[in-house]
């Protein structure tokens, strides 16, 4: 809207106005689905297509629509699968300290539901995330001795950026 309603205007006038004035300056030609039925879901929960299609278009998760406390509990419980996927201890302790920070936060003004939830062991799991790397990165040495065509040592000394990645996960 780029232009404010007059005093003295309607309000009916002023907006028929406005879409008149777009109208003739063609703003409503070619729009997206233009001449089709508005689409609707086949499933039981038809009142819903629309925040559906948004979520598939916007490429989010459902657990967006979850309450904050359920969105920090599922959070926690996925936490095993998330940590494996960090290579550097630094990025394993920052995000068990946002976690927390968020923990915290809703601790301080809950809304519902009330689901007990509490701040996770910053130390625990890092040492547990430094047992299961050493697992996962074993498995992986191993496979890659075991696979045809290459042999136990490199034949190549690995590049600075790799000593030093190395270096600092450690």
């Amino acid at each position: 809207m780029t232009e404010r309603k007059k005093h003295g205007v309607t309000f009916e006038s002023f907006v028929d106005k406005q879409i008149r004035e777009a109208q003739e300056q063609g703003a409503f030609e070619n729009l997206e689905g233009a001449g089709k039925p508005i689409p609707k879901g086949t499933g039981p929960h038809d009142e819903l297509w629309w925040i559906k299609g948004y979520l598939k278009r916007e490429n989010l998760s459902t657990d967006a629509l979850l309450p904050e406390s359920l969105q920090l509990r599922k959070e926690i419980e996925k936490l095993p699968a998330v940590l494996i996927d960090m290579r550097l201890e630094e990025s394993v302790r920052s995000h068990l300290h946002d976690l927390n920070a968020r923990v915290v936060a809703w601790i301080r003004v809950p809304s519902p539901p009330l689901i007990p939830i509490s701040p996770v062991d910053v130390d625990a799991w890092v040492e547990q995330w430094r047992v299961n790397r050493a697992a996962v990165d074993a498995a992986a040495r191993a496979s890659r001795a075991s696979s045809p065509g290459s042999s136990a040592a490199p034949t190549t000394r690995p590049g600075w950026w790799q000593r030093l990645r190395a270096r600092c996960a450690r």
